[in-house]
């Protein structure tokens, strides 16, 4: 008997010895813990907005109902949405072209050279960054205004007065590009810039032994190289620019009429000017699934160059 209660306790004993710690049996949910809280928090908006679409819910009724697809339906039959899409989809393209053209110049430019000149513009090209989308918009307004605006005083010496700007249906688009590009040409600049100035140097070298000019070289080596930087540069602006409502809500609230009213525009004026939830969230799933569907593609595209240019 007192055989088998030693055995008992040093049973007992190395029990205890084998027994994790508290803190060790708990790191593995400590680690996944992060990732479970953002994952939640970003599943339940989404799931909740999807709820939401499928009932009447209204800010202006203490009661909502469930009136299934009725909003979406509603939505593809009405030639709001579609005329919506449309300004959203030119608006993207627009500004993507010209941002990303012009900053891959500039950065190609400011790349050649290291100088005190090309280091000063630097600083001045990238102040634009320093700048809240807001406050971009009134400095256009004042700019452009027909009394003391700079913008219009020097096209008034090329004989061109009363330029209309976002006033006039035509020239409304025209005018916010304007602005978003003078706002984020700088962070593409500046992403480019830094992937030019990582790229490799003994490919080059071997290219101006070689004779090559300098088309040949961007073309063969420079593209090819920066595409990785390019395409994940163009998926930051595309997911930027394709929900874009700041730079438009601020300079014409969506105006001349509905010329500028894009997807977001028109989902919030449904959510609180007509205070109609319900039929403003299927709007904003629809820019999700296309920022989902297009940025998945691109995603796709950088992988592949980024393990072409590794092998």
């Amino acid at each position: 008997m007192r055989g088998n209660m030693v055995k008992t306790k040093e049973n007992g004993q190395i029990k205890k010895l084998n027994k994790k710690p508290v803190n060790l049996r708990l790191r593995p949910w400590l680690i996944i813990l992060p990732t479970l809280v953002v994952t939640l928090g970003i599943l339940y908006p989404f799931y909740q907005a999807v709820f939401y679409s499928l009932t009447d819910y209204s800010l202006k009724k203490p009661v909502w109902h469930f009136v299934g697809l009725k909003n979406w339906l509603e939505m593809f039959k009405g030639v709001n949405f579609w005329h919506s899409l449309w300004v959203t989809v030119k608006y993207t393209i627009s500004a993507l072209v010209v941002e990303m053209g012009l900053g891959l110049v500039i950065a190609l430019s400011l790349n050649r050279k290291d100088n005190i000149f090309t280091r000063i513009l630097k600083v001045v090209l990238i102040f634009p960054l320093m700048v809240s989308p807001v406050i971009a918009t009134l400095l256009f307004k004042l700019m452009t205004n027909s009394s003391v605006g700079v913008v219009e005083r020097f096209l008034n010496f090329f004989g061109v007065y009363g330029f209309p700007w976002t006033a006039d249906s035509s020239t409304a688009l025209f005018s916010v590009i304007l602005i978003d590009t003078w706002v984020y040409t700088p962070f593409v600049l500046l992403l480019i810039l830094a992937g030019l100035q990582g790229l490799p140097k003994s490919p080059y070298e071997s290219a101006m032994i070689d004779g090559g000019s300098a088309w040949f070289t961007f073309k063969t080596l420079t593209l090819p190289l920066l595409k990785p930087v390019i395409l994940i540069t163009l998926i930051f602006r595309l997911c930027a620019a394709i929900q874009e409502f700041s730079i438009i809500y601020s300079t014409t609230k969506g105006g001349p009429g509905d010329t500028l009213m894009n997807l977001s525009l028109s989902a919030y004026r449904d959510a609180f000017t007509y205070s109609s939830i319900g039929k403003a969230v299927p709007q904003i799933l629809v820019l999700w699934v296309i920022i989902n569907f297009i940025s998945s593609k691109l995603v796709k595209a950088w992988l592949k160059a980024k393990s072409t240019n590794n092998g």
